[in-house]
This record gives C-alpha cells, sequence and structure tokens, in this order.
C-alpha cells in the first residue's frame, strides 16, 4: 500500500468547485430560496411553542453569551456558530414541516439553514463591530442554493437509507462545503472540510423506525449542520484533510459504509 499522498477524490473536488466558483444569477432559483427561507423560519418559530424542543436549545452551558454571536431567532440567546447552528437546526426540523427532497434518498434540504443562518449571523456582528460591511441576505440565499444543489444532486440516485445511514449525513456535508465557503477558506482547505465530513462519524436510522422511533429525529438535523460549521472551522486553522476519503481501499467511505459502491449522479 503506497503511502504517497494521492490526488483528492473527484466527488470532493466538484462539490468545491461549484461552491467556489458557480454564479447563482437565476432570479427563479433566489426568488424560491426566499420563499424557502420564509417558510423555514416559521417552522421554526412554531417549534418554540413546544417545550420537547425548547429543552434542548440555549448554550452548553447555561448564561453563557458570546460577545457578537449568532442570535437564534425567537429566543434571547446569542451563541458560538457552532450552539447556535444546532439551536436553529432543531428548531427548523422540529415539526418535520420544511420542505422535502424525495429521491433515491430522502431529505429536507432547508436544514441547511441551521449553519448558514448561524454563521451569516456570527460573521456580520463581528464585521460590523470592528467597522467592516455584513453579510446580505442574497449571500444566504446563494448558500442556501448551493446547498440544495449539494444536497439534492447527490440524493437523486445514491440511497443512504438502503445501508442503514440517514440522510442527515448529506446535511452535514452540504452545510460543510457552503459554510465553509462563507468563513472564506481557500480551495485547498475547503476540500479539507468536505473530506472531514465524510470521515466523521454518521447517524444511524435506528431513530426513524420501530421498535426504537425517537426524538432525534426532529434534533439530528441539527446536529449535523452544527457539526459542519465545527468541521469548517477545523479546516480553517490548516487542519489536514483526507484526499481519498471515498476511494480509499478498505477504509474509504466506499468500501466502508457503501457496499463499495461509487457515487453515481444524474447531472454534473
Amino acid at each position: 500500500i503506497s503511502n504517497v499522498r494521492p490526488e483528492p477524490d473527484r466527488v470532493l473536488v466538484d462539490i468545491v468547485d461549484y461552491v467556489l466558483d458557480y454564479p447563482i444569477d437565476s432570479t427563479l432559483a433566489l426568488d424560491t430560496a426566499r420563499n424557502c427561507l420564509i417558510d423555514t423560519l416559521g417552522c421554526g418559530l412554531e417549534a418554540l411553542t413546544y417545550p420537547a424542543c425548547t429543552k434542548l436549545m440555549g448554550p452548553i452551558v447555561p448564561g453563557t453569551i458570546v460577545p457578537n454571536g449568532a442570535k437564534v431567532p425567537g429566543t434571547s440567546f446569542q451563541l458560538d456558530p457552532v450552539q447556535a447552528a444546532f439551536n436553529i437546526g432543531a428548531m427548523i426540523r422540529w415539526l418535520d414541516f420544511n420542505d422535502t427532497w424525495l429521491a433515491a434518498e430522502w431529505g429536507h434540504p432547508s436544514d441547511n439553514l441551521g449553519g448558514i443562518l448561524a454563521t451569516a449571523d456570527w460573521l456580520s456582528r463581528n464585521a460590523v463591530a470592528t467597522g467592516k460591511k455584513p453579510l446580505t441576505m442574497k449571500d444566504v440565499l446563494i448558500a442556501m442554493v448551493k446547498a440544495h444543489e449539494i444536497q439534492g444532486c447527490i440524493a437523486l440516485e445514491n440511497s443512504f437509507n438502503k445501508v442503514g445511514l440517514d440522510h442527515v449525513l448529506l446535511v452535514k456535508l452540504a452545510s460543510t462545503a457552503v459554510v465553509g465557503h462563507m468563513l472564506g477558506l481557500t480551495r485547498d482547505e475547503l476540500i479539507n472540510a468536505v473530506s472531514l465530513a465524510f470521515v466523521d462519524g454518521h447517524s444511524l436510522r435506528t431513530y426513524r423506525h420501530a421498535p426504537n422511533t425517537g426524538s432525534r429525529k426532529s434534533w439530528a438535523a441539527g446536529d449535523a449542520t452544527s457539526r459542519a460549521v465545527r468541521l469548517a472551522l477545523i479546516a480553517k486553522t490548516g487542519e489536514m484533510g483526507y484526499p481519498s476519503v471515498l476511494s480509499a481501499k478498505t477504509w474509504g467511505f466506499y468500501d466502508v459504509l457503501f457496499k463499495g459502491n461509487e457515487f453515481k449522479f444524474q447531472r454534473p
């Protein structure tokens, strides 16, 4: 077995080059993203009336307030972007009403808004505090479009549920890619970040099926999108990635978790 570092897997490169270089100039796509944003926030605000959801929210250490931290809509919480992403992601997904994408794999691509909104707000508040310009809502909508495309294009032909993995894996992947871009990662750093998302531990579908069906299904996507923010921040430090995370023999994602099959795609 060679110990020479290989070139990054093509899927990693394609995701990163799409996020970095593809212009989102479709008025229809941006209008649709705006409607999706309003709908998703509505789902999250309604979830705040359910104690089963709100008991999970807030800082990890009660009373913690982060200077220039991201704010959680409908609450008084001001948190670091990782915990804010969990809070927002759990709100969004709690009632199971946010947008759904049904293909070979299922999912709710608006789950990615947990990481997107938390990161955008955190970056913007810090920018304003230092006299710089904040991000715009168009930046948020573009990140939404790209997250939907990444999650959706992979889900079209690749069934994760058939190998027992939960679809929130795709939330973690898409959120890592778009949040990493928002954080200003270089191309190499972003490839590292996406590889970290693939090499990570992934959720089983146990909590979606009898006899173990449970409420983790309502916060699993919040967990995934918050993990994405964490991985993107780790990559931003210059931490190394794993270029053949998908294709490596024996130890790669395909061999370990996908029955040796490579991902298939209907479109670029």
